[in-house]
């Protein structure tokens, strides 16, 4: 008798549409499969903001390419037609905006079935996610620890096997730093790329950007294959893409110039971070790629500084746009003590320090690429040390400053951010786990507009040391 938890053990989501295409698997019962594993390991991982199992099993999933595979998405900026969007606030009450956002209308189109939503801090301005409304979102190599933000609620039941991929967005390393915490792949695509509308139009300046942690990296080449291209009215748009990101990811690479920068002034990175880097770079070079010392022409401190003047008058004007929705202005106490911060210090900056702002982040983005006409891929690590405990990054001070703030974030998250404002692609590759058992991921950053690299890397390194069998103490499988 065929045991469906042992085959979706196996299985990423591509190998579970293609069994369902087959007429192996029926979608009905791989949903109720994955509603078993989830509530296997959600107790403890406190990843889910929203259940949604009553309306997925109403669902008749369209007949795209992940017909029939169960996911969530991230409460987080993503409206989901069948579910309240909270933001990971307290102040959204029980609102539930009735759309769906572009990008989880074409995950809708392409097959995929909402199990539900994943936790984010709010507003998404942490690398922790944790929060007043839903509490913390654990790790599942180490309860204790962070699973990471903001898309940590994706993270962690990828991480733990109970859905191949989960949606997420990444405005300052959203996906990549819960990625590495949790030890599965997480791609940034390139500004541009992906739909952001129909609620934002650029999305911090341009900052954010929605795609998904997956398990298996053709996963996520075959979800940008399903997703990517701006959508109608975009202010932006990437370069001219591939026909086929999963056809382009399996052809063979030319050898690579490879950037290795260790530290960013003025935190260094831990000896953990920089035995993760420096086996990362070890594998490249197995591989056949140079990887060359390198430092990165940035001021990062004044570059964080023109980060904040963005993400400050962008929070006040959701919030105020919140308060007329309601009909009722978002008291400070509704609030967290980090978003207050935020709001102090930043929120009411005037309009040419804005614009100064704007410009910085754009000329960075031009001074990355100067950088890069010499190396093919930056390598980082992507953290500079293990994920940290719960509470370790939870901000309860509403009095304190926002420098304490930035202290507490970049010193962990230092190299992120970066492409982000560059508008590069970047991703969180997993090849290593510290002694005491936790991952941190080997980061890498392309050429604007140049995903094809980066996957066929993480194709390249994928196959050379696997990392799909290598499973937290906590997860979702049969055995």
């Amino acid at each position: 008798m065929r045991d469906i938890q042992t085959l979706i053990d196996r299985s990423d989501a591509t190998a579970l549409a293609a069994l369902i295409k087959g007429g192996d698997l029926q979608p009905g019962e791989l949903l109720e499969a994955t509603i078993q594993r989830l509530e296997k390991v959600e107790p403890q991982l406190n990843a889910v903001a929203e259940k949604l199992y009553d309306r997925a099993r109403e669902q008749q999933p369209a007949a795209g390419p992940f017909h029939g595979v169960p996911t969530l998405v991230k409460d987080l900026f993503a409206p989901l037609a069948e579910a309240r969007m909270t933001n990971g606030s307290l102040a959204l009450g029980e609102a539930r905006p009735g759309m769906d956002d572009e990008m989880v209308s074409r995950l809708r189109r392409a097959g995929c079935v909402f199990l539900g939503t994943s936790t984010s801090p709010e507003f998404g301005t942490s690398y922790s996610t944790e929060s007043t409304r839903f509490g913390a979102t654990r790790n599942p190599w180490n309860t204790e620890h962070s699973a990471g933000g903001s898309s940590g609620g994706a993270a962690a039941l990828v991480a733990a096997r109970a859905v191949p991929f989960a949606h997420g967005n990444d405005g300052g390393g959203s996906l990549r730093v819960p990625a590495s915490c949790c030890g599965v792949f997480g791609f940034k695509p390139s500004r541009g790329l992906m739909p952001n509308g129909p609620l934002a139009g650029e999305g911090w300046g341009g900052m954010g950007v929605a795609h998904a942690i997956t398990l298996s990296v053709r996963d996520s080449a075959a979800l940008l294959d399903a997703t990517a291209g701006a959508d109608l009215g975009a202010p932006y748009a990437a370069p001219a893409r591939p026909s086929s990101y999963v056809e382009s990811m399996q052809r063979p690479l030319r050898p690579l110039r490879i950037a290795l920068v260790e530290h960013l002034d003025p935190w260094p990175s831990s000896a953990e971070a920089l035995a993760a880097v420096r086996h990362s770079a070890t594998l490249c070079e197995q591989l056949g790629h140079q990887v060359i010392p390198a430092t990165l022409p940035v001021d990062l401190p004044r570059f964080l500084d023109q980060a904040f003047d963005i993400i400050g008058p962008n929070t006040r004007n959701y919030v105020e746009l919140l308060g007329q929705m309601r009909g009722a202005a978002v008291r400070d106490e509704e609030l967290e003590p980090r978003t207050r911060i935020y709001l102090r210090e930043k929120g009411g900056i005037g309009a040419t320090q804005y614009i100064q702002a704007i410009e910085g982040i754009h000329a960075l983005g031009r001074t990355l690429a100067n950088f890069m006409r010499d190396y093919d891929l930056i390598l980082t690590p992507t953290l500079t040390r293990e994920p940290p405990r719960i509470g370790a990054m939870d901000v309860t001070d509403p009095n304190a400053d926002l420098a304490m703030l930035i202290e507490c974030f970049h010193r962990y998250s230092p190299f992120t951010a970066l492409f982000n404002a560059s508008g590069q692609p970047a991703m969180s590759v997993p090849l290593y786990w510290t002694s005491t058992g936790l991952p941190i991921g080997a980061h890498f950053a392309g050429r604007f507009g140049d995903e094809t690299t980066l996957l066929a890397l993480a194709h390249q390194l994928e196959a050379l040391q696997p990392w799909a069998s290598r499973r937290p103490p906590l997860n979702a499988c049969a055995v």
